[in-house]
């Protein structure tokens, strides 16, 4: 049952690191899951602090990973359509690599931004503006779920 809960942490944890690109998956809450799995295992045993301090850190992560693209957005001038765009052209660029990821944020929102009605230099702004957020989203997500790697691998080694 061991290797059954450690094989299935380590494949939650990837997932959910994959999940920190992909807006569909609930990449931190997933590899925290993970972690939990891996606690779950008597291999492996963490302290209530560490579970709880993780716990609070995932849900923080996951609030702001929807608050921050809204918030550049509208910093920059932008609509919630900007903002699905961003969200759509990140699921397109997931087919083009690491680079489509990134150019398909800033893609979609402007093209989300010009369905909206907003002229080009408008769009462009806005478009950066849910770029940005979307960006540090992401970045935040790929800490957290970084670490919660590190600590599945310093567990088991």
């Amino acid at each position: 049952m061991d290797i059954f809960l450690i094989v299935l942490a380590g494949l939650f944890l990837l997932i959910g690191f994959v999940g920190c690109f992909v807006p569909l998956l609930p990449g931190t809450p997933l590899s925290y899951l993970g972690i939990i799995l891996l606690h779950l295992s008597s291999k492996v045993e963490f302290s209530m602090q560490f579970l709880v301090l993780w716990a609070v850190i995932v849900i923080a992560v996951q609030v702001l990973d929807y608050i921050i693209p809204i918030w550049g957005t509208k910093k920059f001038g932008g609509s919630k359509l900007g903002v699905w765009g961003s969200m759509v052209g990140v699921i397109i660029g997931l087919f083009l690599g690491p680079w489509g990821i990134v150019a398909g944020a800033f893609v979609g929102a402007f093209a989300g931004e010009l369905l909206a009605g907003k002229t080009s230099r408008k769009a462009i702004k806005a478009a950066f503006g849910a770029f940005v957020g979307f960006m540090l989203g992401t970045i935040s997500q790929l800490i957290v779920a970084g670490f919660l790697i590190f600590y599945y691998v310093k567990a088991l080694i």
